[in-house]
């Protein structure tokens, strides 16, 4: 449901993970319903205090951006994931209550 935004693994940042949204029921969705799909997933991870400024940068397609720089052990990106498979889940249910 997740994978690289650069498609070409050597242009991809070791220090700036970015990340898009590949799940049919989102990436079938119009950009602008991408990227508050994407905020919402954002705006949990921040609010659960488990990720801060996790969003993709500004003029990027939506999606997410981990920070993997050397200040952030290999164990915090581990913990993480968990995290990012529960921020979609709370997502998509959050978008299924509003329809």
């Amino acid at each position: 449901w997740l994978d690289f935004l650069a498609e070409v693994p050597e242009t991809r940042s070791n220090t700036s993970v970015c990340l898009k949204i590949t799940d049919p029921r989102v990436a079938a969705l119009a950009e602008d319903e991408q990227a508050a799909f994407a905020k919402s997933m954002v705006s949990a991870l921040g609010e659960a205090g488990v990720a801060l400024d996790i969003g993709a940068y500004r003029d990027a397609p939506p999606g997410l951006r981990i920070w993997t720089g050397a200040t952030v052990e290999r164990t915090d990106v581990e913990a993480l994931l968990p995290w990012l498979g529960w921020a979609f889940e709370t997502a998509l249910r959050d978008r299924k209550a509003a329809a």
